[in-house]
């Protein structure tokens, strides 16, 4: 068997037609390439069902961290929200195979290692982590989400505190903030504390009232190197621009009428299909 191409993609958000047009620009080979996505595989596109059927049909081929969308999606499944009409979920929640689907994307992490110097999270690499901490603190929220239990966790999961990392932080409160911080965090002021009130293009806030505001990958990190990258997605306002080779963005929001974008891994190219 030849040795395939690995290929990362950003945010795809229910848009099956989306997801198969990128997949066929680069020829993608369902028996020797493999695929890894930046989360947010459901919600706000035409057909979250389809998306989720033909990436769980890849089986090993395919795999994928966790997005606020697909956390949102398990906390709809069990009844602790309520689906947002625009979120386009019915045709999923009313699924036959809703639960072997639902317990499949729950095996997913919120950050996985790419090769030893990438790391790949939905939302970026907390300022205060390096990328072996943020895999570790992502195992511990892996772990309640295996769980038969896990429901109880995301019942507690929707808050913006506690705001700041504290290596002291226990229970639901330090689970939350590594979700928070892997699937949800754009601005950080130069504290650490996370900002959720900002969700535009970091020039829009530039000149705010406040100057610790930052995108999280113009914080200062001393526990990244120069050599270290970071792939993510989430963040459809910056169209992919961090002006870094360090920090890649590849929500470049299809679901919004933009593109869909791949990484090739191989040669680290970037391949768009406009929506």
């Amino acid at each position: 068997m030849s040795q395939g191409n690995t290929y990362v993609i950003g945010d795809i958000q229910g848009c099956y037609d989306g997801l198969r047009r990128a997949l066929d620009k680069v020829k993608f080979d369902e028996e020797n390439d493999k695929l890894l996505a930046v989360g947010d595989l459901v919600a706000r596109g035409e057909d979250s069902l389809s998306t989720l059927r033909f990436l769980k049909s890849l089986g090993g081929q395919f795999s994928s961290v966790l997005g606020n969308h697909d956390l949102h999606l398990l906390a709809v499944v069990n009844g602790i929200r309520k689906a947002k009409k625009s979120d386009k979920l019915e045709p999923l929640l009313n699924a036959s195979d809703l639960t072997e689907l639902i317990d499949w994307l729950r095996q997913f992490p919120l950050a996985m290692k790419l090769d030893e110097q990438s790391v790949m999270v939905h939302a970026g690499l907390y300022p205060k982590w390096s990328i072996d901490e943020c895999v570790s603190l992502s195992d511990e929220v892996s772990n309640i989400l295996k769980s038969d239990n896990y429901a109880a966790f995301l019942s507690e999961m929707y808050s913006n505190k506690p705001n700041n990392w504290s290596d002291k932080l226990k229970g639901d409160e330090r689970l939350r903030f590594i979700v928070n911080a892997c699937t949800r965090m754009r601005f950080v002021h130069t504290d650490g504390t996370l900002d959720f009130d900002n969700k535009s293009h970091p020039s829009a806030v530039s000149h705010s009232t406040s100057s610790t505001l930052k995108p999280w990958f113009e914080v200062e990190n001393k526990k990244l190197g120069d050599d270290q990258r970071v792939v993510f997605g989430h963040w459809a306002a910056l169209s992919g621009q961090t002006n870094s080779h360090q920090f890649i963005g590849l929500d470049t929001g299809y679901v919004w009428g933009q593109s869909m974008t791949l990484l090739d891994l191989n040669s680290a190219s970037l391949v768009s299909v406009s929506a």
